[in-house]
Protein backbone atom coordinates (compact mmCIF):
# COMPACT_ATOMS: atom_id res chain seq x y z
CA UNK A 1 0.00 0.00 0.00
CA UNK A 2 1.27 3.52 -0.86
CA UNK A 3 2.45 6.04 1.62
CA UNK A 4 -0.62 8.41 0.64
CA UNK A 5 -2.73 5.42 0.87
CA UNK A 6 -2.13 4.72 4.30
CA UNK A 7 -2.06 8.17 5.43
CA UNK A 8 -5.45 8.65 3.91
CA UNK A 9 -6.63 5.13 5.84
CA UNK A 10 -4.78 6.93 8.89
CA UNK A 11 -6.94 10.37 8.82
CA UNK A 12 -10.13 9.12 7.18
CA UNK A 13 -9.47 11.47 4.20
CA UNK A 14 -9.15 14.61 6.01
CA UNK A 15 -6.56 16.98 6.78
CA UNK A 16 -5.10 15.75 10.71
CA UNK A 17 -4.45 19.26 11.56
CA UNK A 18 -7.54 21.11 10.10
CA UNK A 19 -10.13 18.40 8.93
CA UNK A 20 -10.19 19.73 5.65
CA UNK A 21 -11.18 17.44 2.67
CA UNK A 22 -9.68 18.65 0.18
CA UNK A 23 -5.87 19.45 -1.91
CA UNK A 24 -5.00 16.95 0.70
CA UNK A 25 -0.95 15.68 0.17
CA UNK A 26 1.76 14.13 2.70
CA UNK A 27 3.93 16.09 4.83
CA UNK A 28 6.86 14.71 6.49
CA UNK A 29 7.68 16.07 9.78
CA UNK A 30 11.36 17.06 10.37
CA UNK A 31 13.81 15.50 11.70
CA UNK A 32 12.64 12.09 10.61
CA UNK A 33 12.25 9.82 13.87
CA UNK A 34 11.04 6.60 12.99
CA UNK A 35 13.06 5.93 9.52
CA UNK A 36 10.65 7.78 6.99
CA UNK A 37 7.85 5.14 7.28
CA UNK A 38 4.22 6.63 8.15
CA UNK A 39 4.93 7.55 11.32
CA UNK A 40 7.06 10.10 10.09
CA UNK A 41 4.29 11.59 8.46
CA UNK A 42 0.71 13.58 8.23
CA UNK A 43 -1.95 14.17 5.96
CA UNK A 44 -2.63 17.67 5.48
CA UNK A 45 -4.36 20.42 3.25
CA UNK A 46 -2.80 22.63 1.06
CA UNK A 47 -3.72 26.06 3.72
CA UNK A 48 -1.85 23.91 6.53
CA UNK A 49 1.62 22.77 4.35
CA UNK A 50 1.41 26.73 3.32
CA UNK A 51 1.46 28.41 6.90
CA UNK A 52 3.52 25.55 8.21
CA UNK A 53 6.20 26.36 5.49
CA UNK A 54 5.81 30.18 5.88
CA UNK A 55 4.64 30.18 2.60
CA UNK A 56 1.75 31.41 3.06
CA UNK A 57 0.51 34.62 5.48
CA UNK A 58 -0.50 33.03 9.18
CA UNK A 59 -4.13 32.66 9.62
CA UNK A 60 -4.15 32.57 13.15
CA UNK A 61 -8.15 31.81 13.48
CA UNK A 62 -7.14 28.83 11.17
CA UNK A 63 -5.33 27.29 13.91
CA UNK A 64 -8.15 26.92 15.98
CA UNK A 65 -8.51 23.43 15.10
CA UNK A 66 -5.58 22.48 16.52
CA UNK A 67 -7.91 22.45 20.07
CA UNK A 68 -8.83 19.17 18.28
CA UNK A 69 -6.11 17.70 16.60
CA UNK A 70 -3.67 18.49 19.70
CA UNK A 71 -5.82 15.61 21.13
CA UNK A 72 -5.08 13.29 18.08
CA UNK A 73 -3.18 9.51 19.06
CA UNK A 74 -0.65 9.91 16.38
CA UNK A 75 2.73 10.86 17.98
CA UNK A 76 3.36 13.12 14.52
CA UNK A 77 0.32 15.21 14.74
CA UNK A 78 1.25 16.01 18.20
CA UNK A 79 3.97 17.32 17.07
CA UNK A 80 3.40 19.18 14.47
CA UNK A 81 0.41 20.79 16.88
CA UNK A 82 2.98 21.51 19.52
CA UNK A 83 5.13 23.51 16.72
CA UNK A 84 2.02 25.54 15.46
CA UNK A 85 0.92 26.45 18.88
CA UNK A 86 4.49 27.31 20.01
CA UNK A 87 4.64 29.80 17.17
CA UNK A 88 1.51 31.01 18.25
CA UNK A 89 1.61 31.68 22.08
CA UNK A 90 1.83 35.34 21.23
CA UNK A 91 -2.30 35.54 20.50
CA UNK A 92 -2.84 34.13 24.23
CA UNK A 93 -5.44 31.23 23.57
CA UNK A 94 -2.44 28.91 22.14
CA UNK A 95 -0.98 29.10 25.16
CA UNK A 96 -3.76 28.00 26.69
CA UNK A 97 -3.92 24.71 24.87
CA UNK A 98 0.13 24.28 25.35
CA UNK A 99 -0.91 24.43 28.95
CA UNK A 100 -2.96 21.68 28.71
CA UNK A 101 -1.41 19.40 26.23
CA UNK A 102 0.84 16.45 26.91
CA UNK A 103 3.45 14.99 25.11
CA UNK A 104 5.63 12.01 26.14
CA UNK A 105 9.31 12.38 26.84
CA UNK A 106 10.74 11.19 23.37
CA UNK A 107 7.67 12.70 21.47
CA UNK A 108 8.63 16.13 23.12
CA UNK A 109 12.30 15.83 22.36
CA UNK A 110 10.99 15.62 18.73
CA UNK A 111 8.68 18.69 18.91
CA UNK A 112 11.80 20.61 19.92
CA UNK A 113 14.01 19.26 17.62
CA UNK A 114 13.15 22.02 15.40
CA UNK A 115 14.01 24.24 17.60
CA UNK A 116 10.65 26.05 17.64
CA UNK A 117 9.71 27.91 20.62
CA UNK A 118 13.76 28.01 22.26
CA UNK A 119 15.34 31.29 22.09
CA UNK A 120 18.81 32.26 23.07
CA UNK A 121 18.76 34.55 25.57
CA UNK A 122 22.01 35.73 25.73
CA UNK A 123 22.04 36.87 21.72
CA UNK A 124 19.53 39.76 20.82
CA UNK A 125 18.51 40.43 17.17
CA UNK A 126 17.41 43.81 16.99
CA UNK A 127 15.49 45.45 13.49
CA UNK A 128 16.70 48.38 11.74
CA UNK A 129 13.64 50.35 14.41
CA UNK A 130 15.24 48.40 17.61
CA UNK A 131 12.63 46.23 17.53
CA UNK A 132 13.44 42.52 19.30
CA UNK A 133 12.77 40.02 16.32
CA UNK A 134 11.97 36.17 17.30
CA UNK A 135 12.03 33.55 15.66
CA UNK A 136 9.40 32.86 13.51
CA UNK A 137 8.52 36.89 13.00
CA UNK A 138 8.01 37.66 9.76
CA UNK A 139 10.33 41.40 8.59
CA UNK A 140 10.47 43.27 5.30
CA UNK A 141 13.49 44.62 3.60
CA UNK A 142 14.10 48.50 4.24
CA UNK A 143 16.41 48.58 0.77
CA UNK A 144 17.03 46.53 -2.22
CA UNK A 145 20.04 44.15 -1.40
CA UNK A 146 21.76 42.17 -3.87
CA UNK A 147 21.71 38.61 -3.19
CA UNK A 148 25.25 36.69 -4.24
CA UNK A 149 25.36 33.81 -5.90
CA UNK A 150 21.62 33.79 -6.23
CA UNK A 151 21.83 36.41 -9.49
CA UNK A 152 18.81 38.80 -8.10
CA UNK A 153 18.62 41.91 -6.34
CA UNK A 154 15.59 41.04 -3.04
CA UNK A 155 13.70 44.62 -3.11
CA UNK A 156 13.15 46.93 -0.46
CA UNK A 157 9.44 45.86 0.39
CA UNK A 158 9.69 42.50 -0.13
CA UNK A 159 8.55 40.29 2.66
CA UNK A 160 10.46 37.33 4.57
CA UNK A 161 8.27 34.77 6.17
CA UNK A 162 9.29 32.67 9.47
CA UNK A 163 12.52 34.06 10.13
CA UNK A 164 15.08 31.72 11.88
CA UNK A 165 18.05 33.81 14.26
CA UNK A 166 21.35 32.56 13.78
CA UNK A 167 22.58 31.61 17.73
CA UNK A 168 26.34 33.16 17.30
CA UNK A 169 26.00 36.59 15.43
CA UNK A 170 23.08 39.07 16.80
CA UNK A 171 23.36 40.58 13.45
CA UNK A 172 22.47 37.47 11.19
CA UNK A 173 18.72 36.51 10.30
CA UNK A 174 17.82 33.48 7.81
CA UNK A 175 14.63 33.36 5.88
CA UNK A 176 13.30 32.61 2.31
CA UNK A 177 13.38 35.31 -0.50
CA UNK A 178 11.85 34.20 -3.87
CA UNK A 179 12.62 30.68 -2.75
CA UNK A 180 15.54 30.62 -1.88
CA UNK A 181 16.91 30.69 1.84
CA UNK A 182 19.40 33.53 2.18
CA UNK A 183 21.06 35.14 5.41
CA UNK A 184 19.88 38.83 6.19
CA UNK A 185 21.58 41.50 8.24
CA UNK A 186 19.20 42.68 10.73
CA UNK A 187 19.95 46.46 9.99
CA UNK A 188 18.16 46.06 7.19
CA UNK A 189 15.24 44.39 7.94
CA UNK A 190 11.85 45.99 9.72
CA UNK A 191 9.97 43.73 11.73
CA UNK A 192 6.16 43.61 10.55
CA UNK A 193 2.80 42.43 12.80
Amino acid sequence: MSLERELSARSGAQCELCGAKEQLSTYEVKPVQRGGGINDYIYACKTCQDQIEGEADMDVNHWRCLNDSMWSEEPVVQVVAWRMLTRLKAEGWPQDLLDMMYLDEHTQEWAKASGEGQEDDSIKHIDANGVLLQTGDSVVLVKDLVVKGANFTAKRGTAVRRITLDRDNPKYIEGKVNGQQIVLLTDYVKKTK
